[in-house]
């Protein structure tokens, strides 16, 4: 069940990364319903990354648990996409990335709710009720930027820039995925993302925003090398579990 587990870890990771880094915004945010909206978003994540952790934790059946998954792993054994380390930058950035990721979640977990796996098709049926409001919401924000001032417009052409090259590392494979797609327990990826470029260049018309031109992407998405990025973030994620081994809440 090794395939499986690295698949589990695939989509825990994704949630768990993209969730730490919305909750930076707790506080932070334009105003407070919007606050209130983005911090609900990243617990949603941390919530999703959560319920995969404990199956994956069980499929391994080596007596680590859900939080060890989570805190003592090393750099190279974590599988998330390199856009879920990005940074926030401003909040064109951070809604780019939430709108990027809500759309590559919401068709992996209509997918995933066909799944022969009937526990792995629960996770994903709960998660799609939620990741179906962040789509709407980061969706709202993108016309609302693309639309509104001159500032707002250019700050979201310049996230654009900084992140688009990231997007199709969400659908890179992880070792034994092929496998998985055989047995009908996850989707073709590939089939994905060809949805993913149809739905977001529909969107982008909506918003008024030129689709992106450039066809370079990002490599090494899922293979244990990560951005410059994720050294620190890991190093905020595992302190207290490195310095106080064992704690528990």
């Amino acid at each position: 069940m090794n395939a499986l587990y690295n698949y589990l870890l695939k989509l825990a990771d994704d949630s768990f990364i993209m969730g730490q880094r919305l909750s930076a915004w707790c506080g932070e945010g334009p105003y407070l319903e919007e606050d209130i909206a983005l911090t609900n978003i990243a617990l949603d994540e941390l919530g999703q990354a959560n319920n995969f952790y404990v199956y994956a934790s069980r499929v391994a059946d080596n007596g680590k648990s859900e939080d060890d998954l989570a805190f003592l792993r090393y750099e190279h054994e974590y599988l998330n996409a390199h856009l879920t380390e990005l940074p926030n930058e401003d909040y064109a950035q951070t809604i780019l990335k939430v709108y990027v990721f809500s759309v590559y979640q919401k068709l992996m977990y209509a997918a995933l709710s066909n799944s022969a796996d009937e526990e792995l098709s629960a996770i994903a049926q709960k998660s799609l009720k939620e990741v179906r409001y962040h789509y709407t919401h980061a969706a709202s924000w993108m016309k609302i930027f693309a639309q509104g001032t001159e500032e707002s417009r250019m700050r979201l052409d310049r996230a654009i820039e900084n992140i688009w090259e990231y997007t199709q590392g969400l659908f890179a494979k992880v070792e034994g995925e092929d496998d998985l797609i055989a047995l009908n327990i996850t989707p073709n990826v590939d089939a994905l993302y060809e949805d993913f470029l149809s739905i977001t260049e529909k969107d982008f018309q909506d918003f008024g925003l030129e689709y992106p031109k450039d066809h370079f992407m990002q490599p090494k998405s899922r293979t244990g090398y990560h951005t410059e990025y994720f050294g620190f973030m890991l190093c905020e994620l595992q302190y207290m579990q490195r310095a106080y081994p064992g704690c528990t809440w």
